[in-house]
């Protein structure tokens, strides 16, 4: 019976295969149950306004850790900004009462807390609180699935046209032909995501051009970023990728609660990475007009820049390579030429 010995090093790589491993799995967790776990209201910016000195009385009792409070002139200014999505909610104190207002598709999660908030402030003034749901999601789809459903096809966009392209055009050769693979399914599935959302369940409102350019900048951000680390790092850079977008992007989004509903700095995060913007961006781009897209736009541009830098970097070496490769061949070629020459001679 013959006993093949392990190749030299086979224990070491398998010992960092596990750890890595590990290490993936408890990142994976901590990624999911952390911001949970300290889910709430964290600096949601409302504004408030009333008669005399009661809006600043409110600002002084709310501002803190839960709230970041802005006072408006009039109720008017306070419903302008909660449209504009400078603001999660808002509170008007009335001869008759308190008017809230808030965008429930801003974020669900914000705005019961606002309206938690507003019924309380009614009950100290012992009045009553009319809600005003300023910016809802369609009537079609009053909690917004269709939006929080969004974000795994958007996910799976960028990783899926990585490793398909891979396959059928390997090589540094073909590393431009699957930049312009991800780029071209980037616009047609993001286009199709829309116009599902739109025209499909009617889950989202608004200009679909807008909508529909949102989401393939999106998709585009995180295939060219994948492909981008795959060409230059292999797969283990495939790998770190998909699971920064994957385990990292996709519970630190805050599509379905609206960031504020993170702690701070997870949301913070979550919004630098493609997910989050590219859910940021939708959520802007469909309800409100494109107010508030700027800064997710820029987030998907950068990333876009990275995943294009990464693919011309790695296909500048591949074709130094592929150069010093035929350089070799050709010098060879021409050595044995010439001792054949020789040995005929």
């Amino acid at each position: 019976m013959t006993h093949h010995a392990p190749l030299p090093g086979t224990g070491r790589k398998l010992t960092l295969v596990v750890l890595a491993l590990a290490a993936l799995i408890a990142a994976m967790l901590c990624a999911f149950a952390l911001p949970s776990l300290h889910s709430g209201p964290h600096h949601v910016p409302i504004g408030v306004t009333g008669p005399g000195q009661a809006a600043e009385a409110l600002r002084d009792n709310l501002d803190g850790p839960q709230w970041e409070v802005h006072v408006y002139e009039t109720s008017g200014a306070v419903e302008s900004a909660v449209r504009g999505g400078d603001i999660a909610g808002g509170l008007a104190i009335t001869a008759q009462g308190v008017d809230v207002y808030t965008a429930t598709a801003g974020g669900p999660s914000a705005t019961s807390a606002v309206t938690a908030l507003g019924d309380g402030v009614a009950a100290q003034h012992t009045t009553r609180a009319a809600v005003h749901d300023l910016v809802p999601f369609t009537d079609a789809d009053p909690r917004g699935a269709g939006l929080t459903a969004a974000l795994m096809p958007m996910i799976f966009g960028g990783i899926f046209p990585t490793l398909i392209l891979g396959n059928v055009f390997p090589g540094h050769r073909r590393l431009r032909v699957r930049l312009a693979g991800a780029l071209t399914f980037s616009a047609v599935a993001g286009t199709a995501i829309a116009a599902v959302l739109q025209f499909g369940t009617d889950s989202i409102d608004g200009e679909f051009g807008l909508t529909a350019f949102g989401v393939v900048l999106g998709m585009a951000a995180q295939s060219t970023t994948l492909l981008g680390l795959q060409a230059r790092f292999g797969m283990a850079g495939f790998a770190v990728g998909g699971a920064l977008m994957m385990l990292l992007g996709n519970p630190l989004s805050g599509l379905a609660t609206g960031p504020h509903w993170l702690p701070s700095s997870w949301a913070t995060v979550g919004q630098l990475l493609p997910p989050g913007a590219s859910g940021s961006l939708l959520r802007a781009n469909a309800f409100f007009g494109g107010a508030g897209g700027g800064l997710p736009a820029l987030v998907l541009t950068v990333w876009v820049v990275i995943g294009v830098g990464l693919i011309l970097l790695a296909d500048r070496r591949g074709r130094r390579a592929t150069g010093s490769r035929s350089k070799v061949v050709t010098a060879s070629a021409t050595v044995d030429a010439s001792q054949a020459e020789l040995a005929t001679s």
